[in-house]
């Protein structure tokens, strides 16, 4: 049988943060409960029962913004629609502000088996920056309490290459989430987005020059290299058998559908996404989809994925491209950009850096 992961887009969040440029509306009672009303009709249209579903992921937004109960209610509806693996992987993102013992409780009990806390930093004063709204202290509180409930597969975000951040600042938020009861790290580079409150002079004039940021993610790597966490995808970091199961979905190019106002699907070679729309998403009997790609998973999306993970790409896998991809490496070794054992080239801590260009000139 084939894989399926269940992604479902929750767009709500209580306070819009400085940096964000996801889809997302103010949160209030009513129309998440139309919402979920919504996202319970989609779950029983694109009901299949021909593939085992072994990821489900709440998105946002602030998933956590939603009441258990509504979490509880969309995982039933899936076990009844979908054949639901007994093991599937199921991701709740939340911000430590909407976590407190009794929530925790009542989500372990639902189903949900994996949180992603929107931790960002353990320093007040980037956290102020960001626009966050919890503390340090507040999202370790989160971390420890979601332990407490029986969670044992808990992600942080964090952010670097702030304006001002030094490696040591890196270090200290690195170390104090690494010693809380943590499997996995996403951490992102900071990037100014169109449209968003940092989208001014004043911040991009602010934020560490490019050599500047690959030294501050280099150093981040090698401080959670000491603790445990490896990198296995540009961004993420994990404990040994604690990888994003769901994420490695997107990176693998398997199944995924994608329910909720702007949420992407990938689904028999076809990608389509829903409009970034509440209220055409609530009205609508079957969400609204456009495909952005009707002919997905092509060679170079499949090989530019791949590069992504550590794992890299098996050139056995795309036999055709074999002969001129290998005639490019040698330059790549020797610039100290990708390692090459004959069958599987794969990106160098320092090609992450360089990713997007290091890949282009490899399958362009």
């Amino acid at each position: 049988m084939k894989s399926l992961g269940i992604y479902i887009h929750v767009p709500f969040c209580g306070k819009k943060c400085r940096y964000c440029d996801f889809y997302s509306v103010n949160y209030t009672k009513k129309q998440t409960e139309m919402y979920c009303d919504a996202v319970l009709r989609n779950i029983r249209h694109y009901s299949d029962k021909n593939a085992v579903t072994d990821t489900v992921y709440f998105g946002g937004g602030t998933p956590s913004l939603l009441t258990a109960e509504q979490i509880a209610q969309c995982i039933v509806a899936i076990k009844e629609y979908f054949k639901l693996s007994p093991d599937a992987e199921i991701t709740l993102e939340a911000n430590p502000n909407t976590l407190y013992p009794e929530k925790l409780a009542a989500l372990r009990n639902s189903g949900v088996n994996r949180l992603s806390i929107g931790v960002q930093s353990m320093n007040d004063d980037e956290l102020r920056f960001l626009g966050r709204t919890h503390t340090a202290e507040r999202a370790a509180k989160a971390v420890c309490d979601a332990a407490a409930a029986g969670f044992d597969n808990i992600s942080c975000d964090l952010m670097i290459a702030l304006p001002n951040q030094t490696e040591e600042n890196i270090r200290y938020s690195v170390q104090q989430i690494a010693e809380l009861p943590v499997q996995h790290i996403s951490a992102y580079l900071l990037k100014i987005e169109s449209g968003t409150a940092f989208d001014c002079d004043e911040i991009r004039n602010a934020v560490p020059d490019d050599d500047t940021a690959a030294d501050l993610y280099l150093d981040m790597i090698r401080e959670l290299k000491n603790y445990g966490f490896m990198q296995y995808e540009v961004s993420n970091f994990a404990k040994s058998g604690y990888e994003s199961r769901h994420n490695c979905r997107y990176w693998k190019s398997l199944d995924y559908i994608g329910i909720g106002a702007a949420a992407h699907s990938f689904l028999n070679g076809i990608r389509f996404a829903v409009e970034p729309d509440l209220q055409k998403f609530i009205n609508s009997p079957v969400q609204p989809v456009t495909v952005t790609d009707g002919n997905a998973g092509s060679f170079e999306e499949y090989a530019m994925l791949r590069l992504r993970l550590s794992e890299g790409l098996d050139l056995n896998d795309v036999k055709s491209k074999k002969d001129s991809i290998i005639k490019k490496i040698p330059p790549l070794i020797e610039a100290g950009y990708v390692n090459f054992d004959n069958e599987t080239v794969s990106l160098t801590e320092k090609g992450f850096i360089v990713s997007n260009s290091v890949i282009e000139y490899l399958i362009f």
